[in-house]
């Protein structure tokens, strides 16, 4: 069921926590916010812009894990406007994030632009799909001129999102984007 993220996040140790700390009346007023999981002309473009993300999944025995996920600008590719999907690329071969994603079918995204102090959370229920029986899918995810071995398909459909706060955040520049900079100033 798609939502408005805090009927996900805000578990009732969550509100209590908030009643603690003295954030619980504005934090009900965003409980009262329309229902975010349809993406926008705002994420589209952000989520597409992308070289690398994070990914939180949960194992069987409770514990939670986070996978930085990279590649090429783009490669968390948008499907539809509810469903993100990547090319599952060979890595340290622990398939963990599988196995966690095979057993409670969620995961959480999260995406960052350190230039700009971005950041979107993404809740979403997530599917590992084999490349063989789903060839028009792979084709659609596939990176051409990444030279990559895509074991398998991830694809993520999204039950809610949130644009977080830019406090806190340390810009951090890529070579590239300290390259476009130089370029541009006069000598």
């Amino acid at each position: 069921m798609n939502q408005n993220f805090t009927k996900l996040a805000f578990t009732k140790s969550v509100k209590k926590a908030q009643a603690q700390y003295g954030s619980r009346k504005s934090n009900a007023r965003m409980e009262e916010s329309g229902d975010r999981y349809v993406l926008t002309e705002k994420e589209i473009p952000f989520i597409e812009s992308r070289d690398s993300f994070y990914m939180a999944t949960v194992g069987e025995n409770g514990w939670p894990y986070v996978q930085f996920r990279g590649g090429p600008k783009g490669f968390l590719k948008i499907l539809d406007d509810t469903t993100l999907g990547i090319a599952d690329f060979r890595g340290n071969r622990q398939y963990i994030s599988v196995g966690n994603i095979n057993s409670s079918k969620k995961a959480s995204l999260f995406l960052i632009d350190y230039p700009s102090k971005q950041r979107l959370k993404i809740w979403a229920e997530a599917e590992v799909l084999e490349t063989k029986e789903y060839p028009e899918l792979s084709v659609k995810l596939s990176l051409p001129d990444y030279q990559e071995v895509i074991e398998r398909l991830i694809v993520f459909k999204v039950q809610a999102y949130d644009w977080n706060c830019q406090q806190h955040i340390t810009p951090r520049f890529t070579e590239e984007e300290i390259k476009q900079w130089i370029d541009t100033q006069d000598p």
